[in-house]
């Protein structure tokens, strides 16, 4: 009696359930996307020293990456103390400056992934950008020429 129309019930159940859980994801999607932090705006970190004061030692900074190219948190504090870079208070003070560089594009975070592991290195941007753009877009632009060519002979 309970049972009329043949299990058509385990049928609407099912298309429910599907629906349900698809929701579900949408609004999961949703809530994790809300729920991030926003990223910090590195424009505006302070560097805990006078304007004149963090230049000067940006650029000193600036000096040993040039120097000793990509170097990771660990060996830029050491490279640092070797080099004799005065006005870095801490460890932390001189990430601090990092990521005040980062934020004035004297400096790039890149990431090396090996396994499992990953390893962070500071690098410094190129001199003239638009030299680096300019070389790989008109070698493509040669190479598209050549090959244009090749299909036309056939």
């Amino acid at each position: 009696m309970w049972f009329t129309g043949g299990g058509g019930g385990l049928r609407k159940l099912g298309r429910f359930a599907a629906i349900i859980e698809n929701e579900m994801s949408n609004s999961s999607l949703f809530v994790r996307y809300m729920s991030r932090e926003r990223a910090v705006n590195v424009r505006k970190i302070n560097p805990k020293v006078p304007i004149q004061e963090a230049y000067t030692i940006s650029n000193s900074l600036y000096d040993l990456f040039k120097l000793h190219g990509p170097l990771s948190v660990p060996n830029t504090w050491l490279r640092a103390q070797e080099a004799g870079v005065s006005g870095i208070n801490s460890k932390t003070h001189m990430k601090l400056l990092l990521k005040w560089m980062r934020g004035r594009k004297m400096l790039k975070l890149i990431c090396n992934q090996v396994g499992s592991s990953k390893k962070f290195f500071h690098i410094v941007y190129p001199d003239d950008p638009q030299a680096e753009l300019d070389t790989p877009v008109a070698a493509t632009a040669t190479e598209k020429k050549k090959q244009g060519g090749k299909r036309r002979s056939k």
